[in-house]
């Protein structure tokens, strides 16, 4: 009998109340990694294609990490498609490193299956462009894919002739099929937000809704920016006759128009009814092709584990500069260190007859500024 006020019933010794301690914090320590983890995490681990599976070997889907359950069983029917979006990963990733390479925060990856670290926990501008760009990503990839006839289940572009295209010109080259890298993409980045249940008007669901509407800003991008290309036929080169195709932008370009909706992404929160709202009713409401977010950005300048901010100490500064490359801004008035580096160049360089060009190589010591 268990009498209040007296622990001998229980008989839990202090080694077994640690271990059971112990055990907890492993399960929410394990349960943090798991919530952190993301699909991002294909970029970095490239994904072997079904023909160079090995008989008997452990399906690639149980293997890959950051899967959400509704991610592992796509990637079950589409094995084929999943190399092809680490590469949309990888794209995205990339874009997203050189759309930010002048800012504090500069897109850094770590070293593990979150990718971006807790950064990505906050929902700030930063994560929206994020999900944005790497959703886009994922479209561009898949579509090209399909174009080069790399996965079974699609083909060329399916689009149909635009109706301001001249009556001569012949519509039917093998476009990229954007149709299918949009419809594809949607199923796929967005399962992890769409598989959970939240509580109606939690900071979770806020959450959810925010990362789903940047993944949508982020394949409408792609969608939107493809257009028609074409090529010319006749004698001669005279153009007598073109056919003509629908192609993806270059990358750049949505990469350059997700950065114009981050500057002016909107700053939402959540209602009890479940849905987002302006933060500020004066602006105006967000349309599909906007990026959104929930939470302030967190404070860049300095080195903070909680946030995962990795600061900008050791950054290089432009001591020229006055926009946020520059030292007084990157380096946040800590001061910044000066050193000389060497850098080699190709230079006088003479085209030979016939066909190469022949350079020599010339030195240089530049003054490079790092921030304190």
């Amino acid at each position: 009998m268990l009498v209040p006020g007296h622990w001998d019933g229980l008989r839990l010794t202090m080694p077994s109340l640690m271990l059971m301690f112990t055990a907890a914090l492993l399960s929410s320590w394990a349960q943090l990694l798991t919530d952190a983890s993301s699909w991002w995490s294909l970029a970095l681990n490239p994904v072997q294609r079904p023909e160079m599976f090995i008989i008997g070997a452990q399906p690639v889907c149980s293997q890959l990490p950051g899967l959400s359950p509704g991610q592992r069983k796509l990637c079950q029917l589409y094995q084929e498609h999943m190399s092809y979006i680490g590469e949309g990963a990888k794209t995205g990733i990339r874009e997203c490193q050189h759309q930010f390479r002048q800012r504090r925060w500069n897109c850094s990856t770590v070293d593990n299956t979150s990718v971006f670290g807790r950064v990505m926990q906050i929902g700030s501008r930063e994560t929206a462009f994020t999900y944005a760009v790497s959703a886009a990503g994922v479209v561009n990839a898949i579509s090209r894919a399909c174009r080069e006839g790399e996965l079974s289940t699609c083909g060329c572009s399916r689009t149909a002739r635009p109706k301001d295209l001249p009556r001569d010109w012949l519509w039917g080259g093998c476009g990229d099929n954007v149709e299918y890298g949009y419809r594809f993409a949607k199923e796929f980045v967005d399962a992890r937000e769409r598989e959970k249940n939240f509580a109606k008007g939690s900071e979770e669901q806020g959450r959810a809704l925010m990362n789903l509407q940047n993944n949508e800003a982020g394949r409408r991008a792609v969608y939107k920016m493809a257009d028609v290309a074409c090529k010319c036929h006749g004698v001669s080169g005279s153009c007598s006759l073109k056919t003509c195709w629908l192609q993806l932008a270059e990358f750049r370009k949505v990469g350059d128009r997700l950065k114009e909706k981050y500057d002016s992404a909107a700053a939402m929160r959540i209602t009890r009814q479940g849905k987002l709202e302006l933060a500020n009713s004066r602006f105006n409401q967000p349309t599909p092709e906007d990026l959104v977010y929930v939470d302030p950005s967190p404070d860049y300048c300095l080195r903070n584990e909680t946030t995962g901010s990795l600061g900008t100490q050791g950054r290089l500064c432009n001591k020229t500069s006055e926009g946020m490359d520059g030292c007084e801004l990157m380096c946040c008035g800590r001061g910044y260190d000066r050193f000389k580096s060497i850098q080699v160049e190709r230079c006088h360089c003479r085209f030979h007859w016939c066909c190469f060009v022949r350079c020599k190589k010339c030195t240089e010591i530049v003054d490079q500024y790092v921030c304190k």
